[in-house]
C-alpha cells in the first residue's frame, strides 16, 4: 500500500469517522478526523465556532486544518461534510492522497442523524429537507474529488472497510501498471 493518505469525504452521517477507524487500524496507519482536530485545537464544539464565526469561519479553519493534515503521509482522514466545498480542498486532497467517498442514501442519513444535535446546518428547520439539498449540492463535489465512490450502505463499518481497502490495493496495481 501506497504511503499516500486516504480521505474520506461525504455528507453528515455518512459513517467517515466510523468508517475510517476501522480502515486505519485495517491498514495499520494512523487515523484523523478533521472536525475533531479544529474541536481540540479551539477547545471549543464546532457549532460553537458556527455561532461565533459563521460557517465561513468554520471553513476557513477547516481547510487551514486539512492542508496542515494533507502534508501528512499514511494517514486515514475523515473531512467534514463540506471540506469539499471549497476546490483548494477537493484538489489539496486528489494531489496528497487518495479520496473516498461514502455515498450514503438520503434515507439512511436522515436515519443516521435524527437524534443528533451537534450538527449546526441541521439545527433549525426539517431535517430531512436540509439534508436533502445538501446532498443535491454537494454530490457532484465528492464525485468530483473522488477516486473511489463507494456506496456505504453496507451492515457494519468493518465489512466497508475490508471493500475500501481491496479498492485501493486495486487503484494502486492500476497505478503502477500505467507507470504512475
Amino acid at each position: 500500500m501506497a504511503p499516500d493518505n486516504v480521505f474520506l469525504v461525504g455528507m453528515m452521517g455518512a459513517g467517515k469517522s466510523t468508517v475510517g477507524k476501522a480502515l486505519a487500524r485495517r491498514l495499520g496507519r494512523e487515523f484523523v478526523d478533521c472536525d475533531r482536530e479544529i474541536v481540540e485545537r479551539t477547545g471549543v464544539p464546532i457549532a460553537t465556532i458556527f455561532e461565533i464565526e459563521g460557517e465561513a469561519g468554520f471553513r476557513r479553519r477547516e481547510s487551514a486544518v486539512l492542508a496542515e493534515l494533507a502534508t501528512r503521509r499514511g494517514a486515514v482522514v475523515a473531512t467534514g461534510g463540506g471540506a469539499v466545498l471549497a476546490e483548494e480542498n477537493r484538489r489539496l486532497m486528489r494531489a496528497s492522497g487518495t479520496v473516498v467517498y461514502l455515498h450514503t442514501a438520503l434515507e439512511h442519513l436522515h436515519e443516521r442523524t435524527r437524534h443528533d444535535n451537534s450538527r449546526p446546518l441541521l439545527a433549525k428547520g426539517d431535517r430531512r429537507a436540509t439534508l436533502a439539498a445538501l446532498l443535491h449540492a454537494r454530490d457532484p463535489l465528492y464525485r468530483e474529488a473522488a477516486h473511489i465512490v463507494m456506496e456505504s450502505a453496507t451492515p457494519s463499518a468493518g465489512s466497508l472497510a475490508g471493500r475500501i481497502a481491496l479498492a485501493l490495493e486495486e487503484r494502486e496495481r492500476q497505478d503502477e501498471a500505467a507507470g504512475r
